[in-house]
């Protein structure tokens, strides 16, 4: 990222400023390197379905994925703003919710997260009609769920089919939630199953990089 950010730097001539848009893992990575090497010729920080927040501790059958990367970035990392000289912006896809593998009458209420101690600056809500709603449990839906409580506790939230929408915002950061949206480019499909960077999608976020 140095390299990239030093040829940037070069083809700007050295004036101006820069913008780091980061995907899922590279979004809390471009944290890690500002901290590291500073902001002052940073502007942006657009990330895209990145899980920013670690998972909640002692929650049964909850593995943290990252090996406690996340509570380093949490604890080391400056905290997000929105400002004239620096902006976070996160954008979240919600494509579909996921649900526990069991219902709410067998399941421990440790599973639970107050969303209120995440708190959202500002939240953008694009419509998209590719949202998968689901009437009851599916085997899919609880699929997805699993995977949503390992980053955040919690099954039975909506996201993009990867990172759960609460995961991917930061208190401080401009925080967009994109309708419709999947993760990852794998299985994608512009027309029925859009991610962050189909044609549609980028077209509502680009926008950002041009304030």
């Amino acid at each position: 990222m140095l390299q990239s950010h030093n040829q940037a730097t070069f083809v700007v001539g050295g004036s101006g400023s820069l913008s780091i848009i980061g995907h899922s893992a590279g979004g809390w990575l471009a944290r890690v390197y500002l901290q590291e090497f500073g902001s002052s010729d940073i502007s942006l920080l657009l990330t895209l379905g990145t899980p920013h927040l670690p998972p909640p501790k002692g929650l049964p059958g909850v593995i943290d994925q990252t090996r406690g990367l996340l509570y380093y970035v949490e604890k080391n990392c400056a905290k997000a703003v929105y400002s004239p000289e620096l902006r976070y912006v996160c954008i979240a896809g919600r494509y579909i919710q996921g649900s526990r593998f069991f219902d709410s009458s067998s399941t421990h209420s440790s599973e639970f997260v107050d969303g209120a101690e995440q708190p959202m600056s500002e939240v953008a809500a694009v419509s998209n009609t590719n949202a998968e709603i689901e009437t009851g449990s599916t085997f899919r839906t609880r699929f997805v769920g699993q995977g949503y409580k390992q980053v955040c506790g919690q099954a039975d939230v909506w996201g993009d089919g990867v990172v759960p929408e609460v995961s991917a915002h930061l208190k401080g950061a401009l925080n967009v939630t994109l309708e419709g949206v999947y993760h990852s480019p794998v299985g994608s499909d512009d027309a029925t199953r859009p991610w962050y960077g189909s044609p549609a999608v980028v077209e509502q976020w680009i926008r950002h990089l041009l304030v």
